[in-house]
């Protein structure tokens, strides 16, 4: 392997947060890297040298995803503040916020196109959002527990979404259905993303597991253990031949789709690993963990070896091997685990406590914001003195949010089932309460539906009245003009 692949390598290292790095993402252009922390502050790096990065302040509680839009011209954070905000990645730190979730949120999206954005929530709702009316569109409502992750497929025409409650669904955007599930974990699904040809997805499990779903025959294709602890966080490489993983065991590992094998175990955490994400074009790679750490690494192995191309399709004709994403109908799923022989790589990092680079701090003065209006009704009552069965759900929030802040510290992967010792007549008292709340999301869904409905219908009614008014200005105008000759 040595003499076909270069080994990935420790680029560079980002110091400046002050607490859990939760989530990363590059720009298309490879020019900056977003990150973001559970110090409620979103750091955009410049990656060229000795250049300044910038701290936007502006949540108010832990952030907990970021990414940029295919332009590059705006980034979105999500947050356990239950808003998410897009942010002009300049030194004029401006953002527009969307009131989004009426629970914390867990992860937010652009689309291909750059028009929507998908978040994920602990209300158990995936919402999916206009980007330029910065509006409410719709929700996708079929998770019994937190979701944890939903993303786009790259045509945009699916999402893939996420949960505590074990399970990863399908969902078709123009019919706005759950079109398959997908279960098979013995814990939380943590991250679910589609592969850069949308014909697969990937999810990761508290249970230690990363799976790879062939969605057009919806078949397990490929099934790896090779954690020792949950798996917190995977990016596909732009190839769709490669996947890297973080996870609470403080390790990385690199798998190799074709072969379908564990090629390197990288160090360099102390913690578990949090975040990982490629670069656009697949030459370098961030990770971010539980010690405050940005590692910027050169990917190096994805160097294009004709001859060894060549022999990996000479094995692809020998019997029984394993199951490739390539494969339409693959054969029965194969667990890889961990294998001798991989690839250890762990790099001294230095100090970690100093700021590199030079960090500018913006955002922190006021800036004009747009609320959706459409969702702001639903959730104006967080806002309002709340009495009776309203007010024991949302102590039972906090006590929600308090352990969810445990989980994002240690491990983000522990399931709120594992818990124990709690008496059969509370859990049944609170799983009632559950059910009643099911039954209200639902409810506040379809209204925030029909709201965004109504707005659009008087928006075309406002428009035809001014319509109307222009074609009256202008019939008075030509009688006045055919009056004036005869007077």
């Amino acid at each position: 392997m040595a003499s076909v692949m270069e080994d990935p390598t420790l680029e560079r290292h980002f110091k400046g947060h002050k607490d859990v790095v939760s989530c990363a993402d590059f720009s298309p252009n490879n020019k900056q890297l977003a990150t973001g922390s559970c110090d409620k502050n979103l750091m955009i790096w410049n990656l060229t040298p000795k250049a300044r990065a910038f701290r936007f302040v502006g949540h108010t509680d832990i952030i907990t995803g970021v990414h940029f839009s295919p332009s590059g011209s705006l980034v979105a954070s999500s947050s356990r503040d239950q808003t998410v905000r897009l942010w002009t990645p300049s030194i004029k730190g401006e953002s527009t916020v969307f009131k989004a979730h009426t629970a914390s949120v867990r992860s937010v999206q652009f689309s291909s196109d750059g028009q929507r954005l998908v978040t994920a929530s602990d209300d158990k709702s995936v919402k999916v959002w206009g980007v330029e009316r910065k509006k409410f569109l719709y929700s996708l409502n079929r998770h019994t527990n937190w979701v944890r992750c939903a993303r786009f497929s790259p045509d945009g025409r699916l999402v893939a979404s996420c949960g505590d409650d074990r399970t990863v669904r399908l969902w078709d955007t123009s019919s706005r259905q759950c079109i398959n599930i997908f279960t098979d974990y013995e814990g939380s699904a943590t991250f679910v993303d589609f592969n850069s040809s949308g014909t697969c997805i990937a999810s990761s499990g508290a249970d230690n597991t990363l799976k790879i779903w062939d969605i057009r025959t919806n078949k397990l294709i490929q099934h790896y253990r090779v954690h020792s602890a949950g798996v917190n966080c995977f990016s596909f490489h732009p190839s769709g031949n490669y996947l890297i993983s973080g996870s609470s065991d403080s390790t990385m590992k690199i798998l190799d789709l074709l072969e379908g094998r564990l090629i390197y175990t990288l160090h360099g955490h102390k913690g578990p690993v949090l975040a990982v994400a490629f670069s656009r074009d697949g030459g370098l790679f961030a990770s971010g963990g539980a010690d405050s750490q940005v590692l910027m690494w050169k990917t190096n192995f994805d160097s294009l070896n004709y001859r060894d191309l060549l022999s990996r399709h000479s094995k692809r004709v020998t019997p029984d091997p394993p199951p490739h994403l390539t494969d339409i109908y693959p054969r029965s799923p194969h667990r890889h685990n961990a294998q001798n022989g991989t690839v250890e790589i762990n790099p001294i990092v230095a100090d970690t406590q100093s700021g590199d680079p030079q960090v500018v701090e913006v955002g922190r003065v006021l800036f004009s914001t747009a609320d959706v209006r459409s969702h702001d009704r639903a959730t104006s009552g967080r806002e309002q003195p709340i009495s009776g069965p309203f007010r024991t759900r949302m102590r039972h929030r906090e006590e929600e949010d308090e352990d969810q802040e445990e989980r994002f510290a240690g491990s983000m992967t522990a399931s709120r089932e594992e818990r124990s010792g709690i008496p059969s007549s509370i859990t049944s008292t609170l799983e009632n309460i559950v059910q009643q709340l099911d039954i209200l999301t639902q409810t506040v869904a379809v209204l925030e539906e029909r709201l965004t409905l109504t707005e659009d219908k008087l928006r075309t009614c406002l428009d035809n009245q001014v319509l109307l008014l222009q074609q009256r200005q202008q019939v008075d105008g030509s009688d006045e003009e055919a009056e004036g000759p005869s007077v």
